[in-house]
């Protein structure tokens, strides 16, 4: 019988299963980490928990799924979009993160901006980790990539990401999602064909991770 995953089990075959019985951690529900959220939700990974701490405001509705609910707490919001998720409102610090067991997770995936957070989880699971850097300022979505956080170009949210890294004495490795364009604007600018193509892109990562481990 038909049911929402029948496309998703023509897709992945056998190793659907392991969607299912996957485990992932999304740190924020913003315009990148919302369409990964819907993204992985669709096609099967339907143990996430999510993070965040925000509310959405008026200015979120140019690119962020569920921000027509003016106010409310994202976290709220998309456990009534996703019936099933976990959720938790939370700011993750770097207190927060250095005390919370990231162990029941099989992925961690990374959407938020704050830079002393990132690096923390960096250091926490680089492991099980892939992070967004930044997808505010650009249209283009062909020119996003994956590639290691030490390989990214035009980028100056990763670059301090990076120098951050350095200075923590951090010597590992992990996939992050960036966008080689040039910045059109000064102001964080934004538009959803490429920050929604940022979640998408690592919503794919992380199926393609779990498939073939």
């Amino acid at each position: 019988m038909d049911d929402r995953f029948t496309r998703s089990r023509w897709l992945f075959g056998d190793k659907f299963e392991k969607l299912q019985n996957a485990k992932v951690l999304i740190c924020g529900c913003g315009g990148v980490g919302g369409a990964c959220i819907d993204a992985l939700y669709r096609s099967g990974v339907v143990n996430l928990t999510l993070i965040d701490c925000d509310s959405f405001d008026i200015t979120n509705q140019n690119r962020q799924i569920g921000s027509q609910f003016v106010g409310e707490l994202k976290t709220e919001v998309f456990a009534r979009l996703y019936p099933g998720v976990q959720t938790l409102n939370l700011r993750l610090t770097k207190e927060i993160i250095d005390e919370f067991d990231f162990d029941k997770f099989d992925m961690v995936i990374d959407c938020i901006d704050d830079v002393p957070a990132k690096i923390a989880l960096a250091i926490k699971c680089h492991k099980k980790l892939i992070s967004s850097m930044g997808g505010a300022k650009r249209i283009d979505p062909t020119q996003i990539k994956i590639v290691s956080i030490w390989k990214t170009t035009n980028d100056k949210f990763a670059k301090k990401i990076r120098y951050e890294l350095k200075k923590s004495g951090f010597n590992k490795d992990y996939k992050v999602v960036f966008s080689t364009e040039e910045p059109r604007c000064k102001e964080l600018g934004s538009f959803i064909g490429v920050t929604a193509s940022f979640g998408l892109s690592l919503a794919s990562f992380a199926i393609k991770k779990m498939l073939n481990d």
